[in-house]
């Protein structure tokens, strides 16, 4: 049974994207190898060619995964998720109780998670802790780093600032 996978709109369409990308651009890059090798000569020791014909596999079973996920992706639907506590999509404002320290997030799907841009995974020990939790109340969270303590301050939906 395939993975069903969650994601934003912005997220599925990032998706469409690349995979598009890859069906265009990243095909004629390749066929463009491919035919540049054979024009050297002999097939049989040409090292070039079976170079660019081993990336095209990879090329093409990369797109079969990539269709894969496609397939089995879902968007999540922003306007039925409760503000009231912490879910996917929840924008969540957390401080640090040990040093003040307060961050966002976003808790999103493990698919979409970018650290740089204040995405979490649910899947993560900090979105696992958060999820359920209400404006006020405080978690302890198992980190790498050990056991820390955060107190959500702020929950908002993803799309809004």
């Amino acid at each position: 049974m395939a993975k069903i996978s969650y994601y934003t709109e912005e997220g599925l369409n990032k998706l469409k994207n690349e995979l598009n990308d890859m069906k265009t651009k990243g095909r004629t890059a390749i066929a463009g190898q491919i035919a540049e090798a054979r024009d050297k000569g002999d097939l049989s020791e040409n090292a070039e060619y079976d170079a660019a014909k081993d990336a095209q596999g990879m090329h093409e079973m990369k797109i079969a995964k990539l269709e894969e996920i496609m397939s089995n992706a879902r968007v999540i639907d922003e306007s039925s998720i409760d503000n009231s506590q912490v879910a996917i999509l929840s924008k969540v404002k957390i401080k640090n109780r040990k040093n003040g320290i307060e961050v966002t997030y976003t808790l999103v799907s493990e698919e979409e998670a970018d650290l740089k841009t204040g995405k979490i995974s649910v899947g993560s020990p900090i979105g696992k802790g958060l999820l359920g939790k209400k404006v006020g109340e405080t978690t302890e969270i198992k980190v790498p780093a050990g056991m820390m303590e955060f107190e959500v301050l702020d929950i908002s939906r993803f799309s809004e600032s």
